[in-house]
């Protein structure tokens, strides 16, 4: 997934973090490890999805949401299908959150 520009300083420096991922590939036999909706995804990267049709992308997943926790155990390669799932509640909480602070804005003004 992208990263956002106001917190690529938080993940390590590149060259770290292809190392990261390199590794977390290899420990996933370069398939999805899936997501608690997708447990046996297994979606190959570089092939398309079983599902979507699309090419797989893997990407790297910080399952507590935190890119400072750079612990395997916190780490899990996910296509892009299984990711955006495994995402989402803490997307949607975070909208929430932003919503509520503008709204609280508006009416100081």
């Amino acid at each position: 997934m992208p990263i956002a520009p106001e917190k690529r300083a938080l993940y390590p420096k590149a060259k770290v973090w292809r190392a990261i991922r390199a590794a977390l590939l290899e420990r996933a036999g370069y398939c999805c490890e899936g997501s608690p909706d997708f447990p046996n995804c297994r979606a190959a990267d570089g092939e398309p999805h079983p599902v979507t049709g699309s090419i797989v992308v893997l990407t790297i997943a910080h399952l507590d949401h935190d890119p400072e926790n750079n612990d395997p155990e916190n780490l899990k390669a996910l296509c892009q299908k299984c990711h955006n799932k495994y995402d989402a509640p803490f997307r949607q909480a975070n909208a929430r959150k932003m919503r509520h602070a503008r709204a609280a804005l508006r009416d100081l003004f």
